[in-house]
This record gives structure tokens, sequence and C-alpha cells, in this order.
């Protein structure tokens, strides 16, 4: 299946791939690092383990990819200083999140994080609110580590699944993407209505 689309699933760059565009997908939210994880997935559920990406080590690449984009976002936000603190300012929805990022980390409930990275743009309005606000990294980093393995083990395990129950055909990568826009389109509107904390 990726081969049609020009993609090496057998090859270690598959993993090169699929890492560059998670660690990358926090600045740039429309890349398809979610889609590109289901379809490398779906394409192991087909194969053996010689000619397909290693599911375990799947996973493990696109969650150790999600922390270091988090990481990345979150420390450039931290250095971003006055400029980068008014075009927040600028934006009531940033602001919003920055302020109720800041109080679910201040009381221990980084839940927020986890369902933000599941959210569209979420993960990037987390990593670079909690940078710019100066939140300690004690207190952001687990529940970001947290998150990218939540959404790592979600995304392969539609692709694996979709697979099994499907075929590794485009019509069960089709479903498994649906699904995870499912999740955000559900992990968006716990946000929203989450009470808001000042």
């Amino acid at each position: 299946m990726l081969e049609q689309v020009g993609l090496p699933i057998g090859s270690p760059w598959i993993y090169a791939v699929v890492a560059l565009s998670v660690l990358l997908d926090v600045f740039l939210p429309v890349l398809p690092s979610g889609v590109l994880v289901i379809t490398a997935a779906t394409a192991a559920a087909a194969g053996t383990a010689t000619d397909v990406p290693d599911i375990l080590a799947l996973t493990l690449c696109a969650a150790t990819a999600s922390v270091l984009g988090d990481l990345v976002a979150y420390r450039l936000a931290w250095r971003g200083g006055a400029r980068l603190d008014r075009a927040i300012s600028r934006s009531r929805r940033l602001t919003t999140a920055q302020q109720r990022l800041g109080a679910a980390l201040a009381r221990g409930g980084g839940a927020l994080v986890v369902l933000a990275r599941f959210a569209p743009a979420g993960r990037s309005v987390v990593s670079l609110g909690a940078g710019a606000a100066h939140r300690r990294a004690r207190d952001f980093l687990p529940w970001s580590a947290l998150a990218g393995f939540t959404w790592a083990v979600y995304s392969v395990a539609l692709g694996w699944f979709g697979a099994q129950w499907l075929g590794a055909t485009w019509l069960a990568t089709a479903v498994s993407v649906g699904a995870l826009f499912g999740a955000g389109a559900g992990a968006a509107f716990l946000m929203r209505r989450e009470p808001r904390t000042s």
C-alpha cells in the first residue's frame, strides 16, 4: 500500500519519515502525521516482519517524535520573549487556552495535555502555551510523554485493527483515519466543554 504512494516501507527510512512528520506537525498542524502512522500500521498488519514496519518500533518512533516535538516547541516558546507574548495576547483563543493550561498544570490536572494531543492543533497550542507561560518542565513534560504515547498507541492500533478487520486496503486506512478524526473532534468538544478557570 505505501509503495503506491512512494514511501519505503521495506526499509528503515519509513521510521525516519514517520518521526520527521510527527516531530514537525507541532509547528505545521496540517501535516498528515496521524494518517502516515495509520497507513504504516495498516501495511505492518498486512505483511511479515521482514518487509514492513515493526508495530512496536513504529509506536515507539511516533511517541518519541511526538514528545521531542513538544519539547522543541516548549523551549522555543519559553525563549520567545515579549514578541511571542504579544502574539498570544492578540488571540483570545490562545490566551484562553494558555490560562486553562496554566490552571490545569498548577493543580496537577495535566489530562488537558493528553486530551489536546488528539484535538486539531491542540498539541501546538498546549506546547507553545506552556513554554510561553514559563510553566515548569517537570509539570509539562510527563504529561506530554503520556499524551505522545497514548496518541501513538491509539493511531497504530487503529491501523493494525482496521487491517485485521477489513484487510490491508485503502478502505481499512480510510475507516481508521475516520476514527482518528472522530477522536480529534471529540477531544476538541471536551476541551471546549471544560469549565474555564482564570
